[in-house]
């Protein structure tokens, strides 16, 4: 880490000194890292850094070493400063506090809480029901803390999978009637009446389980405007197979939307009318993509073709 966001880190945190702990995890396809810095003297043990940099050689694991994927990434780190910037405070969702953004040549960092340290240490690759309703509750809190916003420097539509920024995935989509459908999915979506800021990538590892329960969300690069199911489609995706989504289904979106109108106050019934026949469409845009980027991905299963071809047929 270069000087000059060392003593920015020292400046915001009133540290003393600080020392690289650990990395907590290197960034996509080679753009820097995620770092635990402890602190001496300072009112908190420990910041995370978030620190971007671009990278001498691209190095996409899927082969997806293209301008257009490189423009994406940097568009998404600018997205999600603004975000820290102007907009994270008004979350009624829990997620880290930023306490500084810097930027130096191609270098950007981000200056964040450790949520460790604030008491959500936990990281989990499967969850019980109880748990995916405290995920869903976040993104009720989420949704609602922004309906109606225009998420002005933030993507436009919101999420990584955005038919538009990826046309390079829909070209080399083997699907004759999913490619054809694909800009009526798209276009059904964004034809909502009732938007919000959608997390853009709420997969069960952007989130951080307290002892208690209680979830933090992280990674903000892709939030942006949107119907709230984009991001409970992708979720539950992440962490239900086929079966239990298809089982589970009614009472997936009978609990978030119990938490989202619980959030707004005043019962929504034309909102929730809306978002509820959207749940689907939002399965199958992601789906969309997931064809084209890996064909072979565990995610391709018979309940996502089949909930699909349900929505090509409906349209």
């Amino acid at each position: 880490m270069n000087e000059h966001f060392k003593s920015i880190i020292l400046q915001s945190t009133e540290a003393s000194s600080i020392t690289e702990k650990e990395v907590i995890q290197e960034l996509w396809s080679g753009y820097g890292k995620i770092i635990r810095v402890e602190l001496e003297d300072a009112p908190l043990e420990s910041v995370v850094v978030k620190h971007v940099q671009l990278p001498k050689n691209n190095r996409h694991p899927r082969g997806w070493n293209t301008d257009i994927s490189h423009q994406r990434k940097l568009k998404s780190y600018e997205v999600e400063t603004t975000w820290y910037d102007k907009y994270s405070q008004d979350s009624i969702a829990r997620l880290p506090q930023c306490f500084a953004i810097a930027r130096r040549n191609n270098e950007v960092m981000m200056l964040l809480e450790d949520l460790d340290a604030a008491g959500f240490p936990l990281r989990k690759r499967s969850i019980v029901w109880e748990e995916i309703e405290k995920c869903l509750a976040w993104l009720a809190k989420f949704h609602a803390s922004f309906l109606g916003k225009v998420p002005d420097g933030l993507w436009e539509v919101g999420t990584y999978w955005h038919l538009e920024t990826r046309p390079q995935e829909l070209a080399v989509l083997d699907d004759p009637q999913l490619k054809a459908a694909a800009p009526f999915i798209d276009e059904k979506l964004n034809a909502s009446a009732y938007k919000t800021f959608v997390h853009g990538d709420a997969k069960l590892a952007n989130f951080c389980f307290a002892l208690d329960g209680q979830v933090a969300g992280v990674d903000f690069q892709y939030v942006g405007g949107g119907c709230g199911m984009k991001d409970v489609a992708y979720f539950i995706g992440s962490c239900l197979d086929e079966r239990a989504c298809e089982r589970l289904e009614i009472k997936i979106l009978d609990t978030y939307f119990e938490h989202l109108q619980n959030e707004l106050g005043a019962k929504n019934e034309a909102l929730e009318a809306e978002w509820r026949s959207l749940y689907r469409v939002a399965w199958a845009d992601f789906h969309r993509f997931l064809k084209g980027w890996s064909p072979g991905h565990w995610k391709i299963n018979g309940y996502s073709e089949q909930v699909t071809a349900e929505v090509i047929n409906s349209l």
